[in-house]
């Protein structure tokens, strides 16, 4: 088959513009907090983390530690629900730029530019109290139980719980690439969702992703500010109806009991805790000088009784 000059150089050119685009289209799908190019291997796209320009797999999530720290790198921008465990903690620290090891995952002791260090999760999240460089943490404890706790917006009709299960299920298996035998359960009573993640160091096994880092995909995802490449937000509908999320908590639950002292306790509870304390105190102080008076009274009266028999004539 001869082809007509004019249409063969056509077909040349838009072979070598495709590429050419192939060979540009170097980025990382599932973190676009990276910077990429072909300096691998043979030409091979590769992505490096912001922040510690630690090499990333975008075959997979990339670890909540190295997130964290490209964040701090990158510039400015009708059933029952579950009560979490006295011991589960939240994220109340906010963001910091974290120390990670050799496989970007936290190291067990994190500090801050002013020698203020203290002991972390594999979530990241502080366990301890705050204290110096001679703060010692013998070991990275694992967190295996994650609690998600969403409210969503009001809707013209409640969910059905069968299909916001479903659909839930499959956002982590095909967009967080975590195995569904992670994902626990989901609970639901209108407005608030629950999605409950377990997985302990025996469950994990080689290339699983961890909850601690889908669950961080997810949490950014909902807050609109998604790490995929391509993405903004959750963008997750149940049978049409869009799942719009106007708060969202999360609670880490760890295989060993958090190591805090009163000295977690805010200014405001601690305040809440003397008044409660001295309203006591006030109390009991009254009964007493009320049973005192009480008694007071009782004695006058039996003395005035023994005095006044005294004085009567005897018979």
């Amino acid at each position: 088959l001869t082809l007509p000059l004019p249409l063969l150089l056509l077909l040349l050119l838009a072979a070598a513009t495709g590429r050419a685009a192939a060979q540009d289209n170097c980025t990382c799908p599932t973190n676009k907090m990276t910077t990429c190019s072909r300096d691998g291997p043979g030409g091979r796209c590769q992505c490096r983390a912001i922040g510690s320009g630690f090499e990333v797999d975008c075959s997979t999530l990339t670890s909540k530690c190295l997130l964290l720290k490209a964040r701090m790198g990158a510039p400015k921008s009708g059933r029952k629900l579950v009560r979490p465990s006295e011991h589960a903690l939240v994220d109340n620290d906010g963001l910091y730029d974290p120390d990670c090891d050799h496989e970007g995952r936290f190291k067990a002791r994190q500090c801050n530019q002013t020698a203020v260090c203290w002991c972390v999760n594999s979530v990241g999240v502080r366990r301890t109290d705050k204290g110096d460089l001679s703060l010692r943490c013998d070991e990275l404890v694992r967190t295996h139980h994650i609690l998600i706790d969403l409210r969503h917006r009001p809707a013209a009709r409640a969910f059905n719980h069968s299909d916001l299960d479903a659909e839930l299920r499959r956002l982590f298996r095909e967009r967080y690439r975590l195995q569904p035998r992670f994902v626990a359960a989901v609970h639901y009573e209108q407005p608030t969702i629950q999605i409950e993640l377990r997985q302990n160091a025996s469950q994990k096994g080689p290339g699983d992703v961890d909850i601690a880092d889908a669950a961080y995909y997810f949490e950014r995802d909902v807050k609109g500010e998604s790490l995929f490449t391509g993405r903004s937000g959750l963008d997750v509908s149940v049978r049409g109806e869009p799942l719009l999320v106007e708060r969202t908590l999360i609670y880490y639950l760890d295989e060993k009991p958090p190591q805090f002292s009163m000295k977690r306790l805010t200014g405001g509870l601690i305040a809440v805790i003397v008044v409660v304390v001295l309203a006591l105190v006030a109390g009991v102080a009254v009964l007493v000088i009320t049973n005192r008076r009480k008694s007071g009274k009782y004695r006058k009266v039996e003395l005035k009784e023994l005095g006044e028999l005294r004085q009567a004539p005897s018979l």
